[in-house]
């Protein structure tokens, strides 16, 4: 499907060595921009940005958003940002509740303030379905959240607060996009807080068994990467005024609970390796902070915004597969 995509613009992607940040850089520079990638690699890595450092038209900054000074300096001559920056995971927010506040908020001001000291045109900036926190209404619709459950929960809420009041008090052209559960290349099985579905898929082609939290039931809008690609490009250049402002899901509009996800990694991944069908399946405790259940509403980006998914859960799993396969056999 083809959509209005960012050309021949100077862009900001705060966090563009991460997962989507480096995906971001990677499609605006095939659409012929100017990427400055502005990143602390706390959690981004060199490697997923490695190809374009060699691209005249790709700019590395390293630096931490916590420095206004460098959040001003990096902000110089860019007409759009999209700003990823942000320390991510519910369990280490809930592990480390100072540090996800300093990046999450004080450093998302600090963005928010050095765009708009520099009159940026457009400022798009990942918000998160865990903003719904205890509503048990499905499917999730943007003016219609709970309280939160986790203290990365309440820095994902205040970024809309002040996207917001920047917006009625600076004119600034501001759009959220609340992402729900984004997979997809690059996305790491490294670490602690690890995403369950690259997590899970490095375990079983390594034979061995991955661990649900509770009883595999919780559900989630598992959204593919080229999809919030997709909402990036249509925020920053949507001309409908009425748009500014709001917040949107992000998402498919689809929920599968954790043990179909299991069961269609498996399927996917036997055709490489017929003996990881036979792989068992462990449960443990469920997570504090966790939401039982995420599936998102998909209609006001839909209006709004002109959004039309490219992959739903199935096909965007059968691309990812085919990457983790050939990366993780390296």
């Amino acid at each position: 499907m083809s959509y209005k995509r960012i050309k021949n613009q100077r862009v900001l992607v705060t966090g563009g060595a991460g997962f989507i940040g480096s995906n971001l850089c990677d499609d605006l520079l095939k659409n012929d921009n100017h990427v400055v990638c502005f990143d602390n690699f706390s959690t981004g890595l060199i490697e997923n940005i490695a190809p374009f450092l060699q691209n005249e038209n790709f700019t590395l900054i390293k630096a931490d958003i916590r420095s206004l000074e460098a959040c001003h300096n990096a902000m110089q001559n860019i007409d759009i940002v999209l700003h990823q920056a942000a320390l991510g995971s519910v369990p280490r927010s809930l592990n480390d509740p100072i540090s996800t506040n300093e990046v999450n908020i004080s450093g998302f001001l600090n963005v928010l303030i050095a765009a708009r000291d520099a009159n940026v045109k457009r400022f798009v900036y990942a918000a998160s379905s865990s903003t719904y926190g205890d509503s048990q209404e499905l499917p999730k619709i943007e003016e219609n959240i709970g309280k939160p459950l986790s203290p990365y929960a309440v820095t994902k809420y205040v970024n809309e607060l002040y996207a917001h009041v920047f917006g009625l008090n600076y004119g600034m052209q501001v759009i959220g996009l609340r992402y729900f559960n984004v997979f997809g290349r690059r996305q790491s099985p490294q670490g602690a807080y690890a995403a369950v579905i690259p997590k899970f898929v490095e375990l079983l082609i390594n034979h061995q068994s991955p661990k649900i939290n509770g009883d595999g039931t919780f559900s989630r809008d598992f959204t593919y990467i080229d999809n919030v690609i997709q909402m990036n490009h249509l925020a920053a250049l949507t001309d409908n005024p009425s748009a500014t402002g709001e917040v949107f899901n992000t998402a498919v509009g689809q929920k599968a609970d954790l043990n179909q996800l299991t069961a269609k990694l498996k399927d996917l991944l036997k055709q490489f390796d017929p003996v990881i069908e036979d792989i068992e399946i462990e449960h443990g405790p469920e997570r504090n902070g966790d939401i039982p259940h995420s599936l998102a509403s998909i209609e006001k980006a839909q209006t709004m915004l002109g959004y039309s998914p490219t992959h739903t859960l199935e096909t965007g799993l059968v691309e990812a597969i085919d990457w983790y396969w050939s990366d993780l056999k390296k």
